[in-house]
Order: structure tokens, then C-alpha cells, then sequence
């Protein structure tokens, strides 16, 4: 009985044993998939600041605490499921519908450019003066600025998620580890880019306490803190360019690689050639040159690709839409 006894544990240690390894394994590759998403993260937390520019500071956080909890829900209740079965059933399907994200983020990006340089009527009140916000509008454009975030949310996160599950597929053939490396890349990334834009947006507020004598009171703390609260609004501002300029390059990049799946490499491969030549010219920082020049010309084409959405989705999309909500 005791020689049984003992076997059993032997069995028990065993096992744990494996189950350490497989786990051990599965964080190593959930790192490595968190690095070649890197650049997508990068995009990510530079397009969600725009979200909460122009809002009350006591709203900043709890706008982004939503926002982060609708990424989480995108990541975990939907892309993650709907990748694993692509990958098992369909994998065919995968690239289309990243193309499909991908002209969405262009026609975003395309669209917020516009708005930019020319208002559109339609936001306006009387005369094309903006009507002054009361408490029940407020909480309309609230929730309209948070559903919008997490909906341009979903299209990088399922970048991130397709570029996690490709490199995840390659190293192992297991279900459960390729769940719970893409369930780990996902909190993981989710938290480091909605932590990121918490201080972000919390840097003017800092710079305020330190400017009144917080941390001491001591002269360099308190010119600090006047810088940040001088410099956060216009990093705000050029933040908010960046991230629309992210939604084009992103967007972009996507239906470049998307059209290199399909057997159309043209485009792609002279992105890559140029940016070679630029990154040989310069080998200094070829690196930082090439990937420049890769993201400009995937944003020129993700503008141009916007440009020709909009007429479309305002004419066509957008009515046939009111149309079936009516």
C-alpha cells in the first residue's frame, strides 16, 4: 500500500513537473509575441488620449478605465474565441478580415484628417457656432467618444491578437497554450497601454500639485511642474495628431500585407525597397529610418484609401444604415 502510495506521488510530482514547464514555455512565447506587437501597442496608446481630450479632469480616468474595460472585453470575450476557431476551421478568413479592419482604420483616420481641416456642417449649430453643452449632452458625447474608442480598440486588438495567434501557432500545436498565451498577451498589453494613457492624461494634474509646493516645494520641483502644465496640453494636441496619423499608418500596413497574402506583393515590396534604400543611406539609424519611411508610406496609401471611403460611407453606408434603424 505505501510502495503504491508513494508511486502515486512520484506520478502527482511528475505531472506538476510538466505542467511547470508548459507553463514556464508559455510565458516565454507570450513575451515574444508581446514584442512583435510591440509596434501596434505603440499605436494603440497613441490613438486613445485623443478620446478624452477636451473633457472635465475629473472624467479623464473613469473615461479611460471604460474604455480600458471594453478592451479587455474585445480581447477576451471576442477576439480570443473568434481567433481560435478561425485557426481551427477557417483560417482562410483571417486575412480579409483584418483587410476589412484595416479600411475601416484608414476611413477613421481619413475622416478625423478631414474633420480637421474642414468642420463638418453637420456638427454645427446655428450660425456654425458649437451649442453649449449641458449636463444630459455631455454624457451623450461621453459615451459616444468611449463607444468610438473601443471601437477603433477592436480593430488594433485584434492586430495584436492575429499577430500574437500567428507567432503562437508556429511554436506549439496546443489549444489550451495557445489560449492562454493570447489570453496573457492580451491583459498584459491591455494594462501597459491603458496605464500608459492614465499618466498621459494625468500629467497636467501632477504638474499642478507640484506647482503649488507638492514633493517639497523646492524650486526645480515647482518649474517642473509648470512645465507640465504649460507643455500637456500642446503634447496632448500633438498626441492626438499622432494617433490619427497611427489609425493610417496601421490601417494601411494592414492592406499592404493583406494584398502580399493574396498574391499582389507590388506595393509592398517597394515600401520595402525604398525604405532599405533610405535605411542603407543612413546606417547610423537605418533601423529608425526604415521603419519611418514603411510607417509614411503605409499612411499615405491608408489616406488615400480613407479618402475614397468617405464619400462612400457617407452616401451609401451611413443612410442605408438609418435607413434599416428606422
Amino acid at each position: 500500500m505505501s510502495t503504491g502510495l508513494i508511486a502515486l506521488l512520484d506520478d502527482v510530482v511528475g505531472l506538476a513537473k510538466v505542467a511547470a514547464a508548459s507553463l514556464d514555455d508559455a510565458a516565454a512565447q507570450a513575451g515574444r509575441a508581446s514584442v512583435k506587437a510591440a509596434g501596434i501597442v505603440v499605436d494603440d496608446a497613441a490613438v486613445t488620449p485623443r478620446y478624452v481630450v477636451g473633457f472635465a479632469a475629473d472624467r479623464e480616468l473613469p473615461i479611460i478605465a471604460r474604455i480600458a474595460a471594453g478592451s479587455l472585453k474585445n480581447k477576451l470575450l471576442y477576439l480570443l474565441p473568434a481567433a481560435l476557431l478561425l485557426s481551427m476551421v477557417a483560417p482562410w478568413a483571417i486575412t480579409p478580415l483584418l483587410m476589412i479592419g484595416g479600411a475601416f482604420l484608414c476611413y477613421e483616420g481619413a475622416e478625423k484628417a478631414y474633420e480637421a481641416l474642414w468642420p463638418h456642417a453637420e456638427h454645427h449649430g446655428p450660425g456654425g457656432v458649437l451649442p453649449e453643452p449641458g449636463q444630459q449632452d455631455a454624457q451623450r458625447l461621453e459615451d459616444e467618444k468611449v463607444a468610438g474608442a473601443i471601437k477603433t480598440d477592436l480593430i488594433l486588438s485584434a492586430e495584436i491578437m492575429a499577430i500574437t495567434l500567428s507567432t503562437v501557432a508556429a511554436e506549439t500545436s496546443s489549444f489550451w497554450n495557445q489560449a492562454l498565451i493570447l489570453a496573457v498577451v492580451g491583459t498584459g498589453i491591455t494594462l501597459v497601454v491603458y496605464g500608459a494613457v492614465a499618466l498621459i492624461v494625468k500629467a497636467d494634474d501632477l504638474g499642478v500639485w507640484l506647482a503649488q509646493g507638492g514633493a517639497g516645494g523646492s524650486g526645480p520641483t515647482r518649474g517642473l511642474g509648470r512645465a507640465l502644465v504649460f507643455g500637456m496640453p500642446y503634447f496632448l494636441k500633438v498626441l492626438s495628431a499622432v494617433g490619427t496619423a497611427a489609425m493610417l499608418w496601421v490601417g494601411g500596413g494592414i492592406i499592404v500585407h493583406g494584398l502580399e497574402e493574396f498574391g499582389v506583393p507590388a506595393i509592398g515590396h517597394a515600401i520595402h525597397n525604398v525604405a532599405a534604400a533610405a535605411g542603407h543611406a543612413v546606417p547610423a539609424v537605418g533601423g529608425l529610418v526604415e521603419w519611418f519611411v514603411t510607417a509614411a508610406a503605409s499612411g499615405v496609401i491608408g489616406l488615400a484609401l480613407g479618402a475614397l471611403l468617405i464619400p462612400l460611407v457617407h452616401n451609401v453606408t451611413l443612410p442605408v444604415l438609418a435607413k434599416l434603424r428606422g
